[in-house]
């Protein structure tokens, strides 16, 4: 082998080094910190997966109430904007998981159910937050809208999937 043959196969397997960590970089949604993801790789189930994200979403929309009760100085909007955007990722992602569930057929009555729970109060909620208004409601007033959309469809998905899912089968004694 020559040596530019060398030099050629051996930065292409540093390209292929370089792609491979990029593409295990993008795969960390930009809303969960890292052990945050690192929960949600752990875990063994769907409806664990589902569970960490509803409780990472709640987890979000507290801090935006805090947040607004207690203004953090000059990036107060744009924090109010990356924790409802972070909202509805988390909730839309636990949706995805609902879905993907009952394409395989999986037993996810659990998520299912606590997905139907938890979004109807995360709306009332957003509702809630919507309707006060407020000095800054003009600044986030789209995100909040597209949360409680999200919010709404994620609902409204539970609520089909509660038909879809059917409950485990029950042995029957003899």
């Amino acid at each position: 082998m020559k040596v530019q043959d060398k030099i050629i196969v051996a930065m292409f397997c540093l390209m292929l080094l370089l792609g491979g960590s990029a593409l295990a970089q993008q795969e960390q949604k930009d809303y969960l910190s890292s052990l945050e993801a690192d929960k949600i790789r752990d875990a063994e189930t769907t409806n664990d997966r589902v569970k960490l994200f509803l409780s990472f979403a709640d987890d979000r929309l507290k801090k935006f109430q805090y947040e607004l009760d207690h203004p953090s100085g000059t990036r107060h909007i744009d924090m109010l904007n990356s924790l409802l955007n972070a909202y509805g990722g988390c909730v839309d992602d636990a949706a995805d998981l609902i879905q993907l569930g009952i394409e395989k057929q999986e037993n996810i009555k659990a998520a299912v159910d606590l997905m139907a729970s938890q979004s109807k109060a995360f709306l009332a909620v957003l509702e809630k937050l919507s309707a006060a208004g407020g000095p800054d409601l003009e600044a986030y007033k789209s995100n909040l809208d597209d949360a409680i959309e999200g919010t709404r469809d994620a609902m409204n998905e539970s609520h089909k999937a509660t038909k879809k899912v059917a409950p485990p089968p029950v042995r029957r004694k003899n």
